[in-house]
């Protein structure tokens, strides 16, 4: 996948826009380096040194670039460097999980056998231990990361300036001119979550808010006859959440390929389309097996998590034929209970600095925390916090099963020239609205056509 291809999927730019690029052959192992102050990439640089960790002193690759002939000449491969950090090919082995004693295989499953027997503060505990030094972590930038979001406007840009030409069109990331997405999921990990659910539908409603509801079939909690048709009868949605949530889906590859088969029978008997895996465990190698339409595994930043590393954007992005919606927000269990933050502090800074990249806010929040009255407390603070920042900056608020089904009506919508104007064509395109890219010496603006 060439680098011209990335920037007509991500923006939907004129197909007449041909912007050149020409990469130096590279060679060696990949590393990190940087491209300009703010971006870190991993991949092979022809120019100067890579290192093996994004911690070391960085060799800049931005003083390399050289405009020939009116296109971009890089010391690297752009399409390489945003395929690792979307995928986390950084990160080296995608053994999911630490290394040592602490992440052994053996270990997570003495955890995950008795994790449900196990009081919070306990469990509290053994996970503050897991995660201890996460915040010495460099990269992914906690709380949001946005290098891959960056990377596409530096490269765009280049082009354009290559080009010499200021402006170019594009088809807006969301539908009616919205100015970012906010998607509200919920992962039922116990029978007190599933008791919760109709509350919590109550709840999301109250503020105007529709959920989807991801539930792990596998047989660790019973899940009632009329469930799922009462979960999708109030306009909600409902996902497969892993099969048993005892973090081995990808521990080994065989085994991995057992349990999909049967993830993707409860897949066609629900009726879903997409996939949450337990934990946030995950290898994106193997998605494709998954007979899912989206999956939404892949934290942007996964400092938190049990499994680190993270995507670097706040927008979809394709694996093969699955679309990703990427978890932006810090998770309601990881604030409340590793941080033990009980205001909202945290996901206020999350949402404003998502929302100055159009980007998609992504929240977990799961029923069976916030049914104590506490935690609860929090989530209706977040919720008020959501519905007045919803209505102040015009945010959409979507199902993920929409934001799939737009963005890939997006992928297949063309800008067309008539004359000296531009107009949109595909699927869905009376939703779309035409944005232009502003080149601003070595930045982008961007401005909805008709905007002031």
């Amino acid at each position: 996948m060439n680098m011209n291809h990335h920037l007509l999927e991500y923006y939907r730019l004129p197909n007449e826009l041909e912007s050149r690029f020409l990469n130096q052959e590279t060679a060696g192992a990949p590393g990190f380096f940087r491209f300009g102050s703010e971006t870190i990439c991993y991949g092979r640089c022809e120019t100067g040194p890579t290192a093996k960790s994004p911690s070391s002193p960085l060799y800049d690759a931005f003083g390399d670039v050289r405009v020939v002939d009116q296109c971009v000449r890089l010391p690297f491969d752009p399409s390489e460097v945003i395929e690792n950090l979307r995928r986390e090919h950084y990160l080296g082995s995608p053994r999911p999980g630490r290394t040592g004693l602490v992440g052994s295989p053996l270990i997570r499953k003495m955890y995950y056998a008795v994790r449900e027997f196990l009081p919070v503060p306990a469990r509290r505990h053994f996970q503050r231990l897991y995660l201890r030094g996460w915040q010495g972590l460099s990269f992914p930038s906690w709380p949001v990361d946005f290098t891959v979001d960056t990377l596409h406007d530096q490269l765009l840009c280049l082009s354009m300036k290559a080009m010499g030409i200021g402006q170019v069109p594009f088809i807006w990331f969301w539908p009616d001119g919205a100015a970012g997405c906010l998607v509200m999921t919920h992962d039922v990990e116990t029978s007190v979550g599933i008791d919760f659910t109709a509350s919590l539908m109550d709840i999301d409603d109250s503020y105007g808010i529709k959920a989807s509801f991801q539930i792990v079939p596998g047989g660790r909690y019973r899940i009632p006859d009329d469930y799922i048709a009462k979960v999708r009868s109030r306009g909600f949605e409902l996902n497969v959440h892993d099969l048993n949530h005892d973090g081995s889906l990808f521990l080994e590859h065989n085994q991995f390929l057992r349990q999909a088969t049967e993830i993707n029978q409860y897949v066609r008997n629900f009726q879903s389309l997409g996939f949450r895996a337990g934990a946030m465990y995950r290898n994106q190698e193997w998605f494709e097996t998954l007979d899912i339409s989206y999956d939404m595994s892949v934290p942007n930043v996964a400092h938190l998590e049990p499994q680190r590393g993270g995507c670097c954007t706040v927008m979809p992005y394709r694996i093969g034929k699955i679309l990703e919606l990427p978890l932006t927000m810090t998770q309601d269990y990881s604030l409340l209970h590793m941080l033990g933050d009980y205001s909202i502090d945290l996901w206020k800074r999350e949402c404003q600095l998502i929302l100055r990249r159009n980007g998609l806010i992504t929240f977990i929040a799961h029923p069976d925390y916030i049914v104590e009255q506490r935690a609860r407390k929090v989530y209706l603070n977040l919720l008020d916090h959501l519905s007045h920042l919803c209505a102040d900056n015009k945010l959409w608020k979507a199902l993920p099963g929409e934001v799939n089904r737009w963005w890939r009506n997006r992928s297949q919508m063309e800008l067309v020239r008539e004359g000296n104007r531009w107009h949109i064509e595909g699927p869905d395109k009376d939703r779309a609205q035409i944005a232009y890219a502003i080149r601003e010496g070595d930045r982008l603006i961007y401005r909805l056509e008709g905007a002031s």
